[in-house]
């Protein structure tokens, strides 16, 4: 914006240069153009290629500024395009993670229930491996004390019979 400024400030200087000597641009003069001399006022000739080089220069800044602005206009489609694509990557990625934890829950929950079986299994043989061993302390307390009562009960007969013996003497 200053830049522009700047320029038309130095056009207006110029043209109000050109105004106030107005009468000097015009006086002619001889020109020589390399092949051949012409009459023909300096300050006008110097003044048309001002203006043309102007012109010039803004046919220039409007295309260059064209120019940036279709570039522009481009590599923000190019910028769009490219956000739909990582959009649509990055929604793959999601499904294709939620697919992953999906299927690593099933597997932890698969897992889990092998474990859990395995252990219900492995507490009902200490059960019953408890259970037997119970069975047998059991067994064998009954069996001494069966053995116990038979020894008693043969131990009285035996000393039953010489106890009334001693009682008689």
């Amino acid at each position: 914006m200053s830049r522009t400024l700047l320029v038309l400030a130095v056009l207006a200087l110029t043209a109000g240069f050109a105004l106030l000597n107005w009468t000097a641009f015009a006086t002619p003069t001889s020109l020589y153009l390399g092949f051949t001399t012409v009459e023909a006022p300096l300050g006008l000739i110097m003044l048309g290629l001002v203006a043309l080089l102007s012109v010039v220069f803004v046919v220039w800044a409007i295309s260059l500024q064209a120019t940036l602005l279709m570039e522009q206009r481009r590599l923000n489609k190019e910028l769009q395009a490219q956000r739909a694509l990582a959009d649509t990557a990055e929604a793959s990625r999601f499904t294709e993670l939620r697919s992953f934890i999906a299927a690593e829950t099933l597997r932890i929950a698969q897992s889990t229930e092998q474990t859990r079986a395995a252990l219900v299994q492995r507490m009902e043989q200490f059960e019953d491996r408890q259970r037997t061993a119970f069975e047998q302390s059991a067994n064998a307390v009954a069996a001494s004390l069966g053995e116990l009562e038979d020894r008693l009960e043969r131990g009285q007969a035996l000393t039953s019979p010489a106890l009334a013996d001693r009682s008689r003497f």
